[in-house]
């Protein structure tokens, strides 16, 4: 998805059906997961770099490409907005191991290295590359 800071909306919906998530490189990008704490979700970010998150939101410093897993045990999903191509694999990876569902967004032209079912938002494209039923 090249614009999901222009609708956020559409990428909130994709994910309001689950209720504990981790977000995956969270950045200077954090309406998605403040929305999704806003309703009622259980949200962690990571980032390589410390990171500044709303109320509500847990933060912890990970890398995905060797990451700690008690951090993903026990979510439903893992989702990342605007990820590299280069953090597709081991993220997921990790989904695969801690058994939750996988979810992308990538910058503009960037296509997925992974296999994945596209969904088409209004802001652009989500790639499912796990989803909550192959859990």
């Amino acid at each position: 998805m090249s614009h999901s800071r222009r609708n956020p909306e559409t990428l909130l919906e994709s994910l309001a059906d689950f209720e504990s998530l981790v977000e995956v490189g969270i950045g200077r990008r954090s309406d998605i997961a403040a929305a999704l704490v806003a309703r009622s979700a259980n949200v962690t970010a990571t980032d390589v770099h410390d990171r500044s998150v709303p109320d509500g939101v847990g933060f912890v410093r990970d890398d995905i490409v060797d990451p700690n897993l008690p951090i993903y045990e026990g979510v439903e999903a893992i989702y990342a907005q605007n990820l590299p191509p280069e953090l597709h694999r081991p993220a997921l990876d990790v989904a695969r191991e801690v058994d939750a569902a996988f979810l992308f967004t990538t910058l503009g032209g960037d296509q997925p290295a992974v296999p994945v079912e596209r969904v088409t938002i209004d802001s652009g494209t989500l790639y499912v590359a796990r989803s909550s039923e192959s859990r």
